[in-house]
């Protein structure tokens, strides 16, 4: 099987200034034949995307995946709610975990696995506060003023 190279790398940058990340899980998505077509040309986007439960069952809202411009008469919902593929392991530790705590889950990047799958890394985390926010702002700027010294 000729292996298809990994060019689709989505990531959600603004999760990272949002939230503090906790443990981190690659899940597989359940998608419609357009829609894989659609992230091989890179047209998605996770901004505003979040993961919930339904019946035991992980879930991503928000996910944007663009039509695919070749499609006939079949096109796809770009925003319709996406199920991932976790382990029933992992599925039981999330759950308990946003049950307890009031943690939340992130979509982190999306990506085009080794066989050819598209991959949804998300993230268990915890929101931050503001003045969090204002110490990740002023760590980038002191490491940015020390590579321009140097």
């Amino acid at each position: 099987m000729a292996k298809i190279s990994n060019t689709v790398n989505i990531e959600n940058r603004r999760a990272k200034f949002d939230f503090q990340f906790l443990d981190t899980y690659t899940a597989g998505i359940v998608l419609k034949g357009t829609e894989i077509k659609s992230i091989r040309e890179g047209k998605a986007g996770l901004a505003d995307s979040y993961c919930f439960f339904r019946n035991e069952e992980l879930f991503v809202r928000n996910l944007h995946i663009g039509e695919y411009q070749n499609a006939s008469f079949y096109k796809h919902d770009p925003l319709r709610e996406r199920k991932l593929l976790l382990s029933r392991q992992e599925l039981n530790k999330l759950l308990k975990k946003v049950k307890d705590q009031g943690l939340t889950i992130v979509p982190v990047k999306l990506f085009i696995g080794e066989a050819g799958y598209a991959k949804l890394n998300i993230a268990l985390a915890k929101g931050k506060k503001e003045f969090d926010k204002r110490d990740d702002i002023k760590k980038k700027d002191i490491e940015r003023e020390m590579s321009r010294k140097f």
